[in-house]
């Protein structure tokens, strides 16, 4: 079907890793899919999906690399306060 003929109305929908879709409006959402608040053409329902959809990596992949951001830089501050108060005793030490 050539899509300036394609009449249908479509629904945006998101799954549980916050990725979105395309769905027909009349039809019953797939399982894991949940409406995501946007319908209209095709072109329109890709166009806000473009818009809303900034990070394609699926939500618990972000939520891994936070955590390690996190712990990665908890590590770094605890270095830098050890580093600073080794020096701080060496400085004392030589003076």
């Amino acid at each position: 079907m050539d899509e300036k003929e394609d009449t249908t109305i479509y629904k945006v929908v998101l799954n549980h890793e916050e990725q979105y879709s395309i769905w027909p409006a009349d039809k019953e959402n797939a399982l894991g899919w949940k409406d995501a608040g946007k319908s209209g053409t095709k072109a329109e329902c890709l166009a806000y999906i473009k818009e809303v959809w900034t990070d394609m990596r699926p939500l618990s992949l972000r939520k891994k690399m936070e955590e390690a951001a996190r712990k990665a830089c908890a590590w770094i501050r605890e270095e830098t306060q050890r580093l600073v108060g080794d020096e701080s005793k060496l400085h004392r030490r030589q003076t």
